[in-house]
């Protein structure tokens, strides 16, 4: 090992450094990434808020952490694997650049694709609008009080607070949501 260490030259040597620790350090980043441990941290490169743009208006932080181990990642390895193919030390320095970076770039995207799959699953009352619903607490006539209905909104069944401006609903009717009056409380009318 010793002898295959100082065969070396010190470039090599280097980049035998900056890969193994690149490599240790991006093993852990995935299992902790596989096991949620590193969701809330910005240390990681801030998983959560990926679609997030920060005040320059860009989508994506360029320089975190995980984008540096990535760099190194591909950056070293690929200094090592061309090493004694491609003579020229500037050269190889190049590729290993463009590797490094199309590895972040890479990721981003990726990261990005993600980002785009992402789903709100907060439900608004607005979102109930123009819906059809079922009444479950009778509704007095002409809004002289409240009652209840159901409604299916994003494959979920929701109960909201409803008023009517017409005749009184029974618990069963089949009612149209015409618009929402205050926080929560929607006007229906009969179908």
């Amino acid at each position: 090992m010793e002898t295959w260490w100082n065969s070396m030259s010190l470039a090599q040597q280097i980049a035998w450094v900056i890969a193994i620790a690149s490599s240790l350090i991006f093993i852990i980043q995935m299992i902790m990434t596989f096991t949620g441990m590193d969701s809330d941290s910005d240390f990681s490169g801030n998983v959560d808020d990926i679609s997030t743009e920060d005040s320059t208006g860009m989508p994506f932080q360029l320089f975190t952490f995980r984008n540096f181990i990535n760099f190194f990642l591909g950056f070293s390895w690929t200094y090592i694997i061309f090493y004694n193919t491609i003579l020229s030390q500037f050269w190889l320095v190049v590729l290993s650049t463009f590797v490094g970076s199309f590895i972040v770039a890479c990721v981003m995207l990726i990261f990005y694709w993600l980002s785009k799959m992402a789903q709100d699953g907060n439900i608004f009352a607005e979102q109930t609008v123009g819906l059809t619903a079922t009444v479950y607490l009778p509704i007095p006539a002409n809004k002289e009080g409240k009652g209840k209905i159901q409604v299916s909104v994003q494959n979920c069944i929701r109960e909201y607070d409803a008023v009517t401006d017409g005749e009184a609903l029974k618990t069963g009717n089949i009612i149209k949501i015409i618009k929402v009056v205050e926080e929560n409380i929607l006007l229906v009318e009969k179908i």
